[in-house]
């Protein structure tokens, strides 16, 4: 499972958006079932910045965002990012020189239960 979060940060504002998106990845890093992130910003555009963090499984990244520290440190940060789709599952993938592999869907078959 993969989750990307954009954000447009004013050149002002960067410092505190920095300290603030550290403060967010240490604590989803905290939770059952993280497996990487980073904080990256746009080289074409110094406003753009990115949150990604990749999830053993859907459950496990839904799970995380009801965490105490999540809740306190990364939600407010979150509900900054850009209103676009962030969340994706990973249904296909190649490690350095290997075939691809494909994944069946982790998420239910109704999602409305």
């Amino acid at each position: 499972m993969l989750v990307l979060n954009r954000f447009t940060v004013p050149t002002e504002t960067q410092d505190g958006f920095r300290d603030q998106a550290h403060a967010a990845l240490a604590a989803l890093a905290r939770t059952p079932g993280y497996r990487s992130g980073r904080l990256a910003q746009a080289i074409e555009d110094p406003t753009g910045w990115t949150l990604v963090t990749e999830w053993e499984s859907v459950g496990a990244y839904r799970r995380a965002l009801g965490a105490y520290d999540v809740k306190l440190y990364a939600t407010p940060l979150l509900a900054h990012s850009l209103d676009e789709p962030s969340a994706f599952e990973t249904l296909a993938s190649a490690d350095p020189g290997a075939d691809v592999v494909v994944t069946a869907s982790d998420r239910a078959a109704d999602p409305w239960r």
